[in-house]
């Protein structure tokens, strides 16, 4: 008893270790591309603000009402992009470590859906940037009273911003977390179909807490989400059997006794 205490306190130890490991390589890599992007942070905010600068009047400015803002949000929106720019290595240290747990089949499953969601997420946030902030901001703008000179605050712009990307590249993630339900069996696929007028409707609600209080930001959040739970549905079932094929061939071809 006490050699397998010792052992697994090993054990545990280990995967701490290693873990560790990982966590700093990851960091690592973060820190140099923001430490390379740091001179440009300046640039980077201008191109995140880009979309509503168009959208005010001509001649219009954003403003900031702390002392060291100017610099702090630029900083903090490189670290972000820094992030962003290193999440496939990001992943890659996270696979590494969970990888060497899994089982062949498992190891099939979850490499092509980090790369999947990695993917989606982005195109979600870059969904967002160059459509929706072309829509939304000139939309709310639009019905600001004339004795009012609209001039935003940048920290408060970059948290609605930061809110809206997470927003929908989470939405976007919707047919991964579709294809896990079904490929993992904690959800049937012909229940995801079932449940299909609650998911619409949960969609609009979703959209309504988390987009601005206009039409058109809450209807660019909710058709996409839908939109992509049927893309979910559609792709499941292939998904399931090309994940599973494999493992069903020795079955299939043992010989009999």
């Amino acid at each position: 008893m006490a050699e397998e205490n010792t052992q697994a306190e090993d054990t545990f130890i280990s995967h701490l270790i290693e873990l560790r490991s990982r966590i700093v390589k990851a960091a690592a890599v973060v820190l140099v591309v923001f430490l390379c992007m740091m001179p440009f942070a300046a640039h980077i905010f201008d191109v995140l603000a880009a979309p509503m600068i168009h959208a005010l009047p001509a001649g219009s400015k954003m403003i900031a009402t702390g002392v060291i803002t100017p610099f702090l949000i630029p900083i903090k929106v490189t670290m972000l992009v820094a992030v962003l720019i290193s999440l496939p290595w990001v992943l890659y240290q996270l696979w590494a470590f969970v990888a060497p747990g899994l089982y062949a089949h498992e190891k099939r499953l979850i490499a092509p859906l980090v790369i999947s969601s990695s993917l989606l997420f982005v195109t979600g946030v870059a969904f967002c940037y160059f459509f929706v902030f072309g829509v939304v901001f000139p939309f709310i703008n639009n019905f600001a009273p004339k004795s009012v000179s609209v001039a935003p605050d940048i920290d408060s712009y970059v948290d609605f911003v930061l809110t809206m990307f997470v927003a929908f590249g989470v939405t976007f993630e919707v047919p991964v977390i579709v294809i896990v339900l079904v490929r993992m069996g904690l959800v049937p696929l012909a229940k995801l179909k079932q449940i299909r007028p609650y998911v619409i409707v949960g969609a609009f609600i979703v959209a309504a807490v988390v987009t601005p209080p206009d039409v058109m930001s809450q209807l660019m959040l909710a058709v996409p989400l839908v939109l992509l739970y049927e893309v979910g549905l559609l792709v499941a079932p292939i998904f399931e059997r090309a994940t599973r094929a494999p493992d069903a061939e020795p079955s299939s071809t043992a010989s009999p006794e």
